[in-house]
């Protein structure tokens, strides 16, 4: 309890962090532990390592001053952590991220060279979840695209997949990206709302700019509230071009599949989230990974061939608004992905990556996508913007893996110390080191296409990219009658908080060219009517890979209360623990207080979860151990959630709450031992769906698990709109 007093070494990192493996600036491989670059020593120190003997007390002329300005220690710390801060990133901002391998299957080898897609070779990356919209200081789980970035440090230099997961974007040619950013943003006299697209500009510009119809119906379906970044699929957006070593060339677009499943909130988790966890999804990721639950994805891809027109099946492959079905061209998995690490330091790893689209390595090139050509000049530009200059490559975690020879030379934040005297090319002083590289020795060679010599400079788009409806409607027609309402109700949602009707009715119009039926249902929800389409229906037949439910997926990484009291048994909760575990999945005993449960007089059980501060939104599944005793705090002025008029003389009203909450998100929920009892007095009996009442525990975790399978009962919701 007191205060250390006896010199000693800064700590190790926590089992489940890591930092930036050791390469130099040059990027040589360092025999030295990651830890060589964080703080050492036992002795406090200046930035130059003069140990100092006090850092409480400026020095004065007097113990009552005036502060000298000799003071060298005083005004290197205050000036330091005034320059803690760099701009932060102007979208994405608000991220998380991981470290983790990657191991190729060695199924590419056929399409493309990339050496890190070979069988078996495993790859460190470092991987980047984020938000588009809000700051830094903006909650996880508005509605929003979320960033899925993965850096490779691969042998033949990094490779950076930077993408989404929505697999189209809101525009077509990436001189819009700020129109469509500066919409999206709160508006700038209010600076309000933030985070979110709720509001007259976004709503504005996507119903007069219709390219944008085709992300936006996405972004108002479930996945534009993912229930984890560990269930949440990612795209690299663009259609890339794969070289093999023959020298042929494949189009393809990158997929990350989750082994856990595509999984979304409903929308009032997202909003209780929003307000009792911002942090809701980097607490997520980072809890998996300290749990041993490690994420995984699998990274695939669907192939097309290089023809001089580029499209498939009468889709423009080089259009980021369009997608190809993956019943037209099945996703091929080529490696997996598993998150193993938590950063070390956030700052230095999640804040400071530096990804860029135009990181490559042979084998995989780029395609004349407007929206790419313009990523390739902006992503650098904003990296020098943030990180202080040209050589942000030189931060820990940006570092390759592979040697630097590069020929560059000093900028801001230069930290190798370069030798020799002549970084041109050709030179004789320094033995005419460094050389190129031709393709036989590992050189990057564009794949040299032909570029018409009668193309006029213009600014125009290709006729095939006009159409904005036919794949929206796709999209919509594909969608189960359940995401089809919660498609509805965010449309809803999102227009009624528009002012201006002008607004609302555009986008009315815009709609009804996707559907009439999900028009006249926003229309009615809005007050206003719905108009006609503006031209027949696109006919387009539905893609059953697009919805994110029929199908069941393993339970690794879910997360399983047990509500408990002291009268629940120890022994029995420890064993309950142990099934939960050993079936991948996270138990968290919620109880009237917190501490341990020591009834029976059996090993204590530790409590992670109180009636006071557990809601639904964390848990994918609930039990109930019994009946549990009221809180000693369950009273309105301590906390209110005691006094929302659930009346139960046995159980606490919090618990009530926390179970029909749960319930009306659609969880599978389980009791015994009087637990049925509590189910029922929640509204929540035996006999509805997902409702798992008997005398053995056992079983009834059992009957719970395989309804974790399809992620929720989705029996549950109605779907009136849809006649089922």
């Amino acid at each position: 309890m007191d205060e250390p007093t006896t010199p000693c070494e800064p700590l190790p990192p926590k089992q489940d962090q890591s930092g930036p493996e050791v390469y130099s600036p040059t990027g040589s491989p360092a025999d030295a532990d990651p830890g060589v670059r964080a703080q050492a020593g036992a002795y406090l120190t200046t930035a130059q390592g003069l140990r100092l003997p006090d850092t409480d007390h400026s020095l004065k002329a007097g113990e009552r001053g005036p502060v000298l300005l000799q003071d060298h220690h005083l005004r290197e710390k205050i000036t330091h952590f005034d320059h803690e801060r760099i701009p932060e990133r102007v979208v994405h901002a608000r991220g998380a991220a991981a470290h983790g391998v990657f191991r190729g299957y060695g199924t590419a080898s056929a399409v493309t060279k990339a050496a890190f897609l070979g069988k078996d070779i495993e790859t460190p990356v470092f991987v980047r979840f984020s938000t588009v919209l809000g700051s830094r200081g903006s909650a996880d789980t508005v509605r929003d695209t979320r960033g899925f970035a993965t850096k490779f440090s691969t042998s033949q230099g990094t490779f950076d997949l930077v993408g989404n997961n929505i697999p189209v974007f809101f525009i077509q040619d990436a001189i819009k990206f700020p129109d469509v950013i500066h919409a999206g943003k709160p508006h700038p006299d209010r600076e309000i709302p933030q985070a979110q697209s709720a509001h007259d500009t976004f709503w504005d510009f996507v119903s007069l700019h219709t390219e944008a119809t085709h992300h936006t119906i996405w972004n108002m379906s479930d996945r534009g509230i993912p229930r984890s970044y560990r269930m949440m699929e990612g795209f690299g957006i663009h259609t890339f071009r794969l070289v093999n070593e023959q020298g042929a060339t494949t189009l393809v677009k990158f997929h990350w599949k989750p082994r856990a499943g595509v999984h979304s909130l409903v929308w009032e988790e997202a909003q209780i989230a929003n307000g009792v966890d911002p942090d809701f999804h980097r607490r997520d990721l980072a809890d998996a990974i300290e749990a041993g639950a490690y994420p995984e994805w699998e990274l695939g891809i669907q192939t097309f061939p290089d023809t001089p027109d580029q499209t498939f099946e009468g889709v423009d492959l080089l259009d980021p608004t369009k997608i190809v079905p993956e019943e037209w061209a099945p996703v091929r998995p080529i490696g997996l992905m598993t998150l193993t690490a938590n950063p070390s330091n956030y700052f230095a790893e999640t804040e400071q990556v530096a990804f860029h689209p135009g990181h490559l390595v042979p084998g995989i090139d780029i395609t004349d996508d407007p929206l790419l050509t313009g990523r390739l000049f902006s992503y650098l530009d904003t990296q020098i913007s943030r990180l202080g200059g040209p050589n942000f490559a030189q931060l820990p975690i940006n570092r390759p893996h592979t040697p630097v020879n590069d020929m560059l030379r000093d900028g801001m934040h230069q930290t190798a110390v370069h030798s020799g005297v002549a970084p041109y090319h050709p030179n004789s002083l320094d033995g005419g080191c460094p050389f190129q590289a031709g393709a036989a020795e590992g050189g990057y060679v564009e794949v040299p296409l032909a570029v018409g010599p009668q193309a006029p400079k213009v600014r125009e788009a290709p006729a095939s990219f006009d159409d904005h409806t036919s794949q929206p409607r796709r999209f919509w027609l594909s969608l189960t009658p359940v995401e089809r309402e919660h498609v509805i109700a965010a449309y809803t949602f999102e227009l009624s908080k528009c002012y201006e009707n002008t607004v609302k009715e555009r986008n009315l119009r815009v709609l009804a060219d996707i559907d009439p039926e999900l028009c006249s249902h926003v229309a009615a929800g809005l007050g206003m009517p719905a108009p006609e389409p503006s031209a027949p229906l696109a006919q387009v037949e539905p893609s059953p890979a697009l919805s994110q439910l029929g199908a069941s997926w393993p339970v690794d990484g879910r997360v399983v209360g047990i509500i408990a009291d002291e009268n629940s048994g120890p022994a029995l909760l420890a064993q309950l623990r142990g099934s939960i575990l050993e079936s991948g999945m996270v138990p968290l005993v919620v109880a009237p207080h917190g501490g341990e449960l020591t009834g029976g007089g059996a090993e204590p059980v530790v409590v992670q979860r109180t009636f006071a501060n557990a809601r639904s939104i964390e848990f994918d599944a609930l039990l109930v151990a019994g009946v549990p005793a009221e809180g000693v705090d369950a009273y309105g002025a301590r906390d209110v959630k005691a006094g929302q008029g659930l009346v139960s003389e046995a159980t606490d009203p919090r618990v009530l709450l926390l179970l029909s909450e749960a319930y009306r998100h659609a969880k599978a929920l389980g009791g015994w031992g009087g637990g049925g009892d509590v189910l029922s007095a929640a509204g929540c009996p035996d006999g509805l769906p997902g409702i798992v009442v008997g005398d053995d525990p056992g079983a009834v975790l059992a009957r719970v698990t395989g309804l974790l399978a399809t992620h929720r009962v989705w029996d549950r919701f109605p779907t009136a709109s849809f006649g089922r």
